[in-house]
């Protein structure tokens, strides 16, 4: 999945654990795969962050 679903995931996630109707299993379900999410949305923004990083090292290279 991409980033922007991962977080619309994890938003969905939030809401359902919000409802005091869940049964302990199911909420931990919940809870189970939005860490799995929070994880990969993290490992993205860290990959992005070093993209970035690179480009404005090549960029500062170029004009160096």
């Amino acid at each position: 999945m991409s980033f922007e679903e991962n977080m619309n995931r994890l938003n969905e996630i939030v809401r359902l654990l919000e409802n005091d109707k869940l049964s302990l299993d199911k909420a931990l379900d919940y809870y189970k795969e939005g860490i799995g999410l929070s994880v990969e949305c993290q490992k993205t923004i860290e990959n992005a962050k070093l993209t970035v990083r690179a480009m404005n090292g090549a960029v500062e290279n170029e004009q160096g």
